[in-house]
């Protein structure tokens, strides 16, 4: 080898060699970066069907090899106080009651102002990997200034540091690290099939209830897709079990008779005497959160969106709109500049395919929605007075944030009142000081006054304050317009009723008695 050759040899070898020594010792000091992914794959799910006897011993080992995965959590926030004198409404009122110089003949008490108060809380998590990485409830962690762990077998005062990585409200899920780390390996919960438990089957909770660390409590599951609100105007299916849930729980796995997390425990209904079980608690399927997991390590869930109210469709109606069967999704609202409306859809309008999909009921369709990414353009087959249409809607994303719903629910008094026969209602012609109330765009239609209470009006929603624009496809100009339309229906008939709502048409349809 000649002397050059082998002086570029020597050379590439202490680079290299220099290169690994930093590294080293980059390490041992601390400067790198950790090592941490940032996706995680879903957890392997066990779809095995559930057999085998239930033993003297089965409980008791499922709570052997599940419990070193649960975890305790407790979190610290700041939450707005207020002083006394915003209870007492003011100066005024306190002066009226204590006099002007608080009572005592001395300088009146200083008003403090608001300021921030420590809350503490606690709830349940479970490890999913052995990098530390803990599944829990998104309102056991959402606003805490402060997350920290307590591992099973560990004295309670033993605690970890821990930071959350993303959370989902739809859910009530949240994804958090342990930013320390124990000195031993850390177990994994295994996953289960949520969609393979039925009414009747074992299940086990395993949490912190009233701060009791790894509670084990057994039940069955007692009913499936229980209806769920997760967020305003937005609700969850759900599972519902028996086994002992209580504060303290939430977060914390539901497990079938092998010891798989099928569900994550996040609400009970407690009665007006007691805050504790008392035989109905609440589980998200791990099915639904398992799916999340890639976004939920990413910080961030993105869900589509068209904008529109969906509903049912009423049983006495099927015929009405041309359908064969109930399946379908009612729209009952189009909010205005969504991609529904750009694409045409109208209140009214029966949704019965989404993307090349049949959709049964409005939950599915739901699914469907904030399922497909924000920006697909997705065919959508629609039933229109009774013939079929076809539509391209143009996902959106989107933000739960950014969603607002005003209710109003207004109560007149007007001599100039007329009865709907048949239906419960009293209408009344706009003036121009409602227009402007309801900020409509102008006089046309025929207002809700008043709606009888139990009436089939009542029983649809129908409140007062809302317009009625449209009865079947006919406009209504004023009240004798809807009257004309009204009583054209038949007893037991239906009227298909476009109503403007908070500046927006909604879909009501009422079977008249």
């Amino acid at each position: 080898m000649s002397n050059r050759r082998l002086t570029w040899f020597y050379a590439l070898l202490i680079a290299m060699t220099s290169a690994a020594a930093a590294l080293v010792i980059a390490s041992r000091l601390g400067l790198s970066p950790e090592s941490s992914a940032q996706t995680v794959a879903a957890p392997a799910m066990n779809s095995a069907p559930l057999s085998g006897p239930v033993t003297a011993t089965t409980f008791r080992d499922i709570a052997k090899r599940a419990s070193p995965a649960v975890v305790n959590i407790s979190t610290e926030s700041r939450q707005r106080t207020q002083d006394l004198n915003d209870f007492f409404g003011g100066g005024d009122l306190f002066d009226r009651f204590f006099g002007p110089s608080g009572g005592g003949g001395g300088a009146r008490p200083r008003q403090e102002r608001p300021r921030d108060q420590l809350v503490q809380a606690a709830g349940t998590g479970f490890i999913i990997d052995k990098a530390g990485l803990i599944l829990t409830n998104n309102h056991v962690v959402e606003g805490a200034s402060k997350i920290r762990v307590s591992l099973y077998g560990e004295d309670s005062d033993q605690q970890y540091d821990a930071k959350i990585v993303g959370r989902d409200p739809l859910t009530d899920s949240a994804l958090i690290e342990l930013t320390e780390k124990p000195d031993h390996v850390l177990p994994a919960i295994e996953f289960g099939d949520s969609s393979q438990m039925q009414p009747g089957d074992w299940v086990m909770a395993i949490g912190n209830p009233f701060n009791l660390a790894h509670t084990v409590s057994v039940g069955v599951i007692s009913a499936l897709e229980r209806p769920f609100a997760v967020a305003e105007g937005r609700s969850a299916q759900v599972l519902q079990t028996d086994a002992a849930i209580n504060p303290g729980n939430s977060g914390g796995p539901l497990l079938n008779l092998r010891g798989e997390v099928i569900g994550i425990n996040t609400a009970i209904i407690a009665d007006g005497r007691q805050s504790g079980n008392i035989g109905i608690g609440f589980a998200i399927p791990i099915n639904t959160v398992r799916e999340l997991l890639p976004q939920l390590r990413t910080g961030k869930i993105t869900r589509g969106r068209i904008g529109i109210g969906v509903d049912s469709i009423p049983r006495e109606a099927v015929d009405e709109f041309g359908l064969k069967d109930r399946k379908g999704a009612l729209v009952r609202t189009v909010a205005p500049g969504s991609a529904a409306s750009r694409a045409g859809l109208e209140p009214g309008d029966v949704i019965t395919n989404f993307n090349g999909k049949p959709v049964s009921d409005r939950d599915e369709l739901v699914r469907m929605v904030v399922a497909t990414k924000p920006g697909a353009t997705v065919p959508v087959r629609i039933m229109r007075d009774r013939q079929e249409k076809s539509v391209n809607v143009t996902v959106e994303e989107l933000d739960l944030d950014s969603e607002t719903r005003v209710s109003r629910n207004s109560d007149r008094d007007d001599p100039a009142q007329t009865t709907s026969t048949g239906f419960g209602l009293r209408l009344q012609n706009i003036a121009p000081a409602d227009a402007r109330e309801l900020k409509l765009e102008s006089s046309k239609g025929a207002l809700v006054a008043d709606v009888d209470q139990g009436s089939p009006a009542a029983r649809a929603g129908l409140r007062p304050g809302d317009v009625i624009v449209r009865v079947g496809r006919e406009p209504i100009a004023s009240v004798t317009d809807a009257q004309r339309e009204l009583g054209r229906v038949p007893s037991r008939g239906t009227a298909f009723l476009r109503v403007v709502r908070d500046g927006q048409e909604t879909f009501i349809s009422v079977t008249k008695d």
